[in-house]
């Protein structure tokens, strides 16, 4: 397992896609045309735990799908960009709601669409599946494919960066 080359204690949001980094590549569909995803529970644990920590957590998606939007309140997302058009837009609206620098923003795409966020973000990083385009503009490419731990991954180098993974209240929903 790799780690990012970045000092990750100026690090206070996170920034993810769904479809190719929170959900497998593949996407079955449902008899009604809906889009069915899988997620990683470990990526959702790792992104409650940072919501619990203080870390602002935002979803950028071009997806319009409710249970994408159920499954992240859930975990305490606030910060939710469904049916995202055009990302950076998007990016910029959650940047200057937390007034933040772009160097404190880590985002993780994987494909085309997010190349123009990741070109402005501090920490622009991608799972190990992500197209070429997407890989040459990463800072760091993580070891797992989207769907199967990236955002765990990424989240929690961030925490343990902060002092805070395996923290007292880390061991609870």
């Amino acid at each position: 397992m790799s780690t990012i080359n970045y000092d990750l204690s100026r690090i206070k949001a996170l920034a993810f896609d769904v479809d190719g980094v929170l959900s497998s590549t593949t996407v079955p569909l449902h008899p009604s045309g809906e889009p069915m995803r899988t997620v990683n529970i470990k990526d959702g644990y790792a992104i409650q735990l940072a919501v619990k920590k203080g870390l602002h957590i935002a979803i950028i998606t071009g997806g319009r799908t409710e249970a994408v939007r159920i499954r992240f309140e859930g975990l305490g997302v606030k910060d939710l960009y469904m049916g995202s058009a055009v990302k950076i837009h998007d990016y910029h609206a959650f940047r200057d709601k937390y007034g933040l620098s772009d160097d404190e923003i880590l985002y993780m795409g994987d494909d085309v669409p997010d190349i123009e966020v990741m070109r402005e973000c501090g920490l622009p990083c991608c799972p190990k599946d992500a197209v070429p385009e997407v890989k040459s503009v990463a800072k760091y490419i993580s070891y797992a494919d989207g769907g199967h731990g990236c955002g765990r991954d990424v989240v929690e180098q961030v925490l343990k960066a902060h002092g805070l993974w395996m923290a007292q209240d880390a061991f609870g929903w």
